[in-house]
């Protein structure tokens, strides 16, 4: 298969990815979070696709994007009041909910379960590309299953070249993590994945919320099943073994320091990921800096693109300076743990 690069900035290009969208096929587009990997919502053939092309386990839902607000209707059972509250409040933006789909939904698109995930993104060419085509389209991120999320369109075409129809190069994305996704179908709302809309902010809007026990880092070890099936998947992975190293600042930089040298003596090249404030601290390994702990939507929007370059250099081994894990730094921070399938040194 060739897969056509296309910029998303003419008119035929929406019109020919439509087409393909129209006709079944896979087009990848940029969204304000990541890259989506999109296809016609209510074809249930067409979610085989996209789970085949990204190597996903087909009981991991994929998420409807849509570009009206109204049309929750056309894709839930049923919209109570707080959905609406919600949408009204971060839609578009970075929050899927989760609803009792209704019965034209596909249990391919929903990976076998009653509910569906609806998201309204807050990006001209997704907005654009979804009403072009005039489908809902069910969009995972745009990644091989189990690597780094897609920010860019040149990580698209390194994970899909031959294996899509197109790639719609809208250039790097805002945001760079997931959305968050809320589940309304229980009496208090949980989340089932922690993103850019945080806790706090839900809070504010509905009152009590509670977070998935089986997603916090202290149960990993325990028997608890996550209500969404894609979190009991490792994700984001580098190619290298990443480890965060968490405590003290000054005790976190001399572990790390420590072992770059010790890997130096063996030959092995090391990749540490710290922020401005620290880069300066690190000697003699592949150092990148994934933005600023002043601004955590630049730690965000650099995380998966420093795993990708670190894939390309060719590292031995990754270690990673911590985050709080308050506000938005609860998301970086469960990116960066299931990355590092959880490999925590504590110093």
């Amino acid at each position: 298969m060739e897969t056509k690069i296309r910029k998303a900035d003419r008119k035929e290009s929406f019109q020919e990815a439509a087409k393909i969208l129209q006709q079944g096929g896979l087009v990848a587009f940029p969204t304000e979070t990541v890259y989506g990997l999109g296809g016609n919502a209510l074809d249930g053939e067409v979610a085989k696709k996209i789970y085949e092309a990204k190597g996903r386990p087909a009981d991991n839902p994929l998420i409807v994007h849509i570009a009206k607000k109204r049309e929750l209707l056309a894709l839930a059972e049923y919209v109570p009041e707080r959905a609406w509250i919600l949408a009204e409040h971060f839609w578009p933006g970075p929050l899927t909910m989760i609803l009792p789909k209704s019965k034209k939904v596909p249990y391919g698109t929903t990976g076998g379960l009653e509910t569906v995930a609806v998201r309204m993104p807050n990006h001209p060419v997704a907005l654009r590309l979804i009403q072009e085509s005039g489908i809902y389209i069910a969009a995972p991120s745009a990644n091989i299953s189990g690597r780094p999320s897609a920010t860019m369109a040149e990580h698209v075409i390194e994970d899909f070249q031959g294996r899509i129809d197109m790639v719609l190069d809208g250039g790097m994305v805002n945001m760079g993590i997931e959305s968050t996704v809320l589940d309304l179908t229980e009496e208090v709302p949980v989340i089932l994945r922690p993103g850019c809309v945080t806790k706090e902010m839900l809070e504010e809007v509905l009152g009590e919320i509670v977070t998935d026990q089986a997603i916090l880092p202290e149960n990993k070890d325990k028997p608890l099943q996550p209500k969404a099936p894609g979190m009991k998947y490792k994700h984001y992975a580098p190619k290298a073994e990443l480890t965060i190293v968490t405590g003290e600042a000054e005790k976190v930089q001399q572990t790390i320091n420590q072992r770059i040298t010790d890997n130096l003596d063996k030959g092995l090249k090391t990749g540490v990921i710290t922020t401005v404030e620290n880069q300066e601290m690190y000697v003699g390994g592949v150092v990148r800096c994934i933005g600023s702990r002043e601004e955590e939507g630049t730690i965000a929007r650099g995380l998966y693109k420093v795993l990708r370059e670190f894939d390309h250099l060719q590292v031995d081994c990754i270690y990673a300076e911590s985050f709080i894990e308050d506000s938005m730094g609860e998301a970086i921070m469960n990116r960066l743990q299931k990355a590092a399938g959880y490999a925590i040194l504590q110093v």
